[in-house]
């Protein structure tokens, strides 16, 4: 289907070709890939890119604009139009608009401001559900690559309290799309957490590089797991280790004293599902 035919069969009015850098709807887009406030106070996010774009729009995603380059479109035809069919509104880009929108090297010149979906509190938690919570982890490429790993493994959802918004551009394209699927869970407090999972009988478990704690391999993990990894200089708060039932760590037989971020998530998400 040729693309001005899906604007006109979707009553789309948004065939303006966008070429200056200025435009009200350009410097809009740039601010809620930039800022986190503007995203929280529009209800906005950003994607760029033809696989995060696609992934939205295949994922129930409300897509308010998109904005397309004619290179994108000669390249990318097949997602384009999955992107066109979910849009509110569609905009032709010259190059160096694309240019301007792409937080990338190489920009694919594909590009969308979505509507941020409503994610589910703490009360939705499933007294047998597998949950890691990130606490105040800073690092949109570590928030990404646990999103990843933790959609891969097949966890029941990741819990976000504090630290990198999980809608920063960097962490959405380090996620490679899994944070548009996975099960998030937002909150405020660790401890308003921690208190539900507890009053549902989960067990929870505050992980540290303290090598006197409970190796996680050692308990068994059996009914329902929140799991913490903590901010990647200061680690889990000692408020939120102290309300955990337990302190777990990861077993390392070499000189360094901690892991990263991601590589502890990785290996506590693989002990909490393999059994």
């Amino acid at each position: 289907m040729h693309f001005e035919r899906v604007y006109r069969t979707k009553g789309v009015e948004s065939l303006d070709f966008l070429t200056s850098k200025n435009n009200e709807k350009i410097r809009s887009a740039v601010a809620v890939r930039d800022s986190s406030k503007t995203r929280r106070e529009s209800g906005m996010f950003f994607l760029e890119g033809a696989r995060l774009c696609s992934d939205a729009a295949e994922n129930g995603i409300k897509i308010f604009r998109t904005f397309l380059s004619k290179t994108a479109r000669r390249k990318y035809g097949d997602r384009c139009k999955s992107i066109v069919n979910a849009s509110e509104e569609v905009y032709e880009i010259s190059d160096e608009v694309a240019a301007k929108l792409s937080d990338t090297q190489n920009p694919q010149g594909i590009f969308a401001v979505c509507r941020t979906p409503k994610r589910s509190d703490c009360a939705s938690l499933k007294s047998e559900g597998k949950y890691l919570m990130l606490e105040n982890v800073q690092d949109p490429s570590n928030l990404g690559a646990i999103s990843r790993t933790a959609e891969a493994l097949g966890i029941d959802g990741l819990i976000v309290c504090g630290g990198c918004d999980i809608y920063n551009p960097k962490a959405l394209r380090a996620s490679m799309g899994s944070a548009l699927r996975l099960n998030i869970v937002t909150a405020e407090s660790a401890a308003e957490v921690i208190a539900e999972a507890d009053g549902k009988g989960m067990m929870t478990l505050a992980s540290t590089p303290d090598r006197n704690s409970v190796k996680i391999t050692d308990i068994g993990t059996d009914g329902g797991i929140v799991c913490v990894v903590g901010n990647e200089g200061n680690g889990v708060t000692e408020k939120t280790m102290e309300a955990c039932r337990m302190r777990v760590t990861i077993p390392m037989g070499g000189r360094a004293e901690s892991l990263n971020a991601a590589t502890a998530a990785a290996i506590l998400i693989w002990e909490m599902v393999r059994e």
